[in-house]
């Protein structure tokens, strides 16, 4: 609804002013009048007509403020409303930091104080860097349109990495009471299931989407019926989502067959080697190892560097763990995150190494802001004594 009503308006902060309305309409004409057959269309017609009478009482001052540039629809995917909107909020004007906030405000629905808390800033802080991305948008003039075939290679990978940060962000949520965010995780799986629906032809999308789904597949594991976290090992596979895992295996297979392997195509390769194992004793972690080394050529980064070392640790041992892990002890980009304290935790409970592991762990246990993390770090802090 929000993209249909930008492209009346042109601005963006117009355009969320007119969809509150629209549902505020809703609030007062449904309890009356009964709910409409088209629920969504209903909504969208009113924010519509209600950008339209807006534009036409001040279309003296709108013709002398900035715009965003909406150019001649063409056929084809290019014409969705929703494609062209995650095309403008990603623009490689904007830092990235700016683009996924902008995604998770106008094209996921949530509210600033939600995006704030999923980027953990203070709501005034993400306030003002949504504020600024909106008036950077619109003093640019950036075209509200899917670039050209000349652009698109260059700018498909910025939209498909806010889809990816979308929903690993609620897959694993940084903060709160709850292991997932469903509405993140719906939103990533919406967005990625509309880019391939619109641009079949990706490998990369393809590749992104067979990703999200294969990991998507084991969410009711996760967790205990009370809340408690499930590591892999100790999950109940016969409940995974058998038709997600072949949705996305046969999508992987697509995107493989349509040139070389992306990142996202790998990534989704080790998540089917998960799946394909019967029990966690049979993963294949030799397999598991090699593709990161392949991700690792693709994607440098230090968080697969350091997901590499945990497999050579589950396939060579809790020590070869601890060498592999103990160059990324000088990482910066490591240095908060706790994901490494945990792993060398867990490497060093198995070694025997007590005092060590208490310290690793209470060092991760420091380091999230999830509940049910915390709460898993404390138990195993318990076990140490």
């Amino acid at each position: 609804m929000l993209a249909a009503t930008v492209r009346v308006t042109r601005d963006l902060d117009l355009a969320e002013e007119c969809t509150q309305e629209a549902y505020a309409e809703a609030l007062r004409n449904w309890p009356v009048h009964g709910i409409p057959a088209r629920p969504g269309a209903w909504l969208t017609t009113v924010a519509r007509n209600r950008a339209t009478d807006v534009l036409r009482r001040e279309s003296a001052l709108r013709r002398v403020l900035p715009l965003l540039v909406l150019d001649e629809p063409v056929a084809g995917p290019a014409h969705d409303d929703r494609l062209r909107l995650i095309f403008t909020c990603c623009h490689p004007a904007l830092s990235p930091d700016a683009r996924v906030a902008l995604t998770l405000r106008l094209l996921c629905g949530l509210s600033t104080a939600e995006v704030a808390r999923a980027f953990l800033v203070p709501e005034t802080t993400m306030a003002a860097r949504i504020t600024r991305a909106k008036k950077k948008i619109a003093a640019a003039r950036i075209p509200y349109r899917v670039p050209g075939p000349g652009e698109l290679g260059e700018r498909l990978g910025a939209v498909l990495a806010v889809v990816h940060l979308v929903f690993t962000t609620g897959h694993s949520a940084p903060t709160g009471a709850a292991l997932r965010r469903h509405d993140l995780v719906e939103a990533g799986l919406d967005l990625a299931r509309m880019l391939h629906r619109l641009l079949p032809a990706e490998p990369e999308v393809a590749g992104l989407l067979a990703l999200l789904l294969l990991t998507d597949a084991r969410r009711d594991t996760r967790t205990t019926a009370d809340g408690r976290l499930l590591l892999l090992a100790d999950q109940d596979r016969s409940r995974w989502d058998r038709g997600q895992i072949a949705e996305g295996t046969a999508l992987l297979t697509e995107s493989l067959s349509g040139g070389p392997p992306t990142r996202y195509a790998v990534q989704a390769a080790i998540a089917a080697v998960y799946t394909e194992a019967p029990t966690w004793d049979d993963t294949d972690w030799t397999e598991i190892t090699g593709l990161y080394e392949v991700l690792l050529r693709l994607w440098p980064s230090p968080v697969v560097a350091l997901n590499r070392a945990v497999a050579i640790g589950l396939r060579d041992g809790p020590q070869a763990g601890l060498d592999a892990l103990a160059p990324l002890l000088d990482e910066p980009a490591l240095a908060t995150y706790g994901y490494l304290s945990a792993a060398r935790a867990d490497f060093l409970r198995r070694l025997g190494r007590r005092a060590e592991a208490v310290t690793a762990y209470t060092e991760a246990l420091a380091l999230t802001g999830n509940e049910v993390e915390r709460a898993f770090l404390a138990g195993r802090l318990a076990e140490l004594g």
